[in-house]
């Protein structure tokens, strides 16, 4: 355990890693419907384990993506925010979701109850809203998406930078029209 009393990853696994943002880092603007689809097919078609931190304000679309994400991978029924709960977990024949909302988090170190250390191994897709609440345990590598309202209320600023070398991430629009 370090001074501060917050517990530190072991070697490697959630090394500190800075964005890269000139190493594949993907810029759009994005209708609802379009970010909808996008998130569809990260959840069915992405390489695993993939791990992604969705930012923004509230309202920003961060939940819609993570819905979006769930749905692609397979989840049925209900995909509600974890505000409350921090975490849900879905199992589906394509990978397991861990779905995280940090929003409410008092501590940064209250990640290691939720069961961080584990996180990115396997047919795993783990999404992280408000990660900014435990900004220095987030594992690496993964992607950085940052959602912004624009001046037209129906389009979402979509930004995705990689931080360490995580698998590629799928493009936006299919054929090579994102950046």
């Amino acid at each position: 355990m370090a001074d501060d009393g917050e517990q530190r990853p072991g070697p490697g696994r959630f090394a500190v890693a800075e964005p890269d943002p000139l190493a594949g880092a993907v810029h759009a603007v994005l209708s609802e419907p379009e970010l909808e689809a996008w998130g569809r097919r990260i959840g069915g078609e992405a390489l695993l384990p993939l791990i992604i931190t969705l930012r923004g304000d509230l309202g920003a679309g961060k939940s819609t993506l993570a819905r979006a994400v769930a749905r692609g991978a397979g989840v049925e029924g209900d995909v509600p925010s974890p505000t409350f709960n921090l975490l849900f977990v879905y199992d589906t024949p394509r990978a397991r979701l861990h779905h995280f909302d940090l929003y409410r988090l008092a501590r940064p170190d209250e990640v290691w109850e939720l069961g961080w250390e584990e996180l990115g191994v396997g047919a795993e897709l783990v999404l992280i809203e408000w990660p900014e609440r435990a900004e220095s345990l987030l594992p690496a590598p993964r992607w950085d998406i940052t959602l912004e309202e624009t001046d037209d209320l129906a389009k979402r600023r979509v930004e995705a930078v990689p931080v360490g070398s995580p698998p590629p991430l799928v493009p936006i629009f299919g054929g090579g029209r994102d950046g």
